[in-house]
């Protein structure tokens, strides 16, 4: 045993020995780096591409994409092309984006429709119209009336003999949605300052409700969670603020009206449409 060390001692320390291993380690390291590149080039990664320019808010499908074979050390150094095609389809162009021909799909460059801003407005019932009211953080009792609540609308004015009036207007109506001065749902906002809540209601309290905008103003009130669990009909709660407020409006003649008219008229025929002074 100790014989066998010796010669291996031996042979280790003649210097041509220790050369041709230095030189036979060399190689071994060029051969397994020389087949790392070119398997890196002999086995690229399959990515998706857009086969046609696709614009802001378009939902992508499986019949947008195209496939190219990308060299593996150039998607190494590109983290944020999306490779997987099953997280695309699906997937909508970011407001404010576009996807060029040919051109590959980045990860901030899509987004999931749901938090898109016009998401919550696709299936506002027909006979429904949506209906904005700016707010602000004070506005809403320090952001705290959320998404699906159940609030009041009351409404503040005055009268002809320059009376206060203010009192509730609509009852147990059901915020759409909060959004800031961009349109992003405050879900999703970057800044958490709310701008707008967003309402779906039926057409003829929409006409009362952009009426009152004009007459005077209306007020987001929170009530409490049991409001919002066991939410009530949507209804005007003051016969006497609605009647108040349709008496600031001249009436529209039929031969006027228009989905896009907003003339105002002293003519009084009764069958006809009002709008605010």
């Amino acid at each position: 045993m100790n014989s066998l060390i010796v010669k291996v001692k031996r042979f280790l320390s003649n210097k041509n020995t220790v050369t041709i291993i230095c030189v036979i380690l060399g190689v071994v390291v060029l051969y397994i780096g020389y087949n790392y590149r070119v398997n890196s080039e002999l086995n690229p990664t399959r990515v998706p591409y857009a086969k046609t320019t696709l614009e802001a808010r378009h939902v992508i499908t499986a019949e947008d994409i195209a496939y190219m074979d990308v060299n593996s050390d150039v998607m190494s150094r590109s983290t944020n092309i999306i490779i997987d095609a099953n997280q695309l389809i699906g997937k909508e162009v970011k407001y404010g984006n576009v996807i060029p021909e040919n051109g590959f799909f980045y990860t901030e460059d899509i987004t999931d429709p749901s938090l898109s801003p016009d998401y919550v407005l696709n299936d506002i019932a027909d006979g429904y119209t949506a209906f904005s009211l700016s707010v602000d953080s004070a506005s809403t009792y320090g952001n705290s009336i959320h998404k699906n609540d159940y609030i009041d609308l009351w409404f503040s004015g005055e009268d002809d003999t320059d009376r206060i009036i203010y009192a509730n207007l609509v009852e147990s109506i059901k915020v759409l949605d909060v959004r800031d001065s961009e349109g992003v749902s405050l879900s999703n906002s970057e800044t958490n300052i709310p701008s707008e809540l967003l309402f779906a209601v039926p057409d003829e309290l929409y006409s009362l409700l952009v009426k009152a905008q004009e007459v005077g103003e209306l007020e987001a009130v929170p009530r409490n969670k049991a409001y919002t669990a066991d939410p009530g009909e949507t209804q005007v709660a003051s016969e006497y603020v609605r009647d108040f407020i349709l008496s600031k409006s001249a009436v529209i003649p039929d031969e006027n009206t228009s989905s896009n008219s907003t003339t105002t008229t002293d003519e009084t025929d009764e069958n006809n449409t009002t709008t605010t002074e």
